[in-house]
């Protein structure tokens, strides 16, 4: 998977790289479909959320420009993959879930695959973790309509960077937000696709 889905194609980081060989992703993925855990596409973990390519992953983790060691938050925790990506980085991860049914099985997955350290949290992940903040990096896995106000006010004001998929509920635009004070830069990283990202600073519920 590392050789030809990720350094095979754009994926540089020499950190990512390794992070990406060290987890196991059959970890992550459900029973019925873990034959596919290394296939080069995402994969439903119930209730209508999946763990996404793992090109994408590593994208995504790569424009987080991280050294080792940051703070970071990710909204959205799925399976916890991603956090276990970012904890074998060597950062400290806060994740949250909006489905309690998936943060426990993300808790579970963690602890079986040795990254008991991240804390998963349950609730609106739009809102981010104002007790927590400031976070060096923020990553959102999921697509929302704009970029969420909470979560660029938690970034570190010394350089925090924020990467969201931002768009329509089927197509987005992957962005990075880097905050150094008050001023925040804005930079257009591809075109991708997520599932939408629900909550009181993302898309709402069809009922409510």
């Amino acid at each position: 998977m590392v050789a030809r889905q990720l350094a095979g194609r754009t994926i540089r980081d020499p950190l990512v790289l390794e992070a990406m060989r060290a987890v196991m992703r059959h970890l992550f993925v459900p029973a019925a479909i873990r034959a596919s855990s290394y296939d080069d596409r995402p994969l439903p973990i119930g209730e209508g959320q999946t763990i996404s390519q793992p090109y994408m992953v590593a994208i995504m983790t790569e424009s987080l420009l991280l050294k080792g060691g940051e703070k970071v938050l990710e909204v959205g925790t799925g399976s916890g993959y991603q956090a276990a990506i970012l904890a074998e980085l060597g950062c400290t991860v806060h994740t949250i879930e909006r489905s309690e049914t998936l943060a426990r099985e993300a808790r579970l997955n963690l602890a079986a695959a040795g990254y008991g350290g991240v804390t998963v949290h349950s609730g609106d992940g739009t809102l981010g973790l104002k007790d927590e903040a400031p976070f060096r990096a923020i990553i959102v896995t999921a697509g929302g309509p704009v970029v969420p106000e909470p979560l660029t006010a938690q970034l570190d004001p010394d350089g925090g960077v924020l990467v969201i998929p931002v768009g329509g509920r089927g197509v987005q635009e992957l962005l990075r937000v880097t905050r150094n004070g008050e001023k925040f830069r804005t930079e257009e990283l591809g075109g991708c696709r997520f599932v939408p990202l629900v909550g009181e600073c993302g898309w709402q519920l069809p009922d409510s």
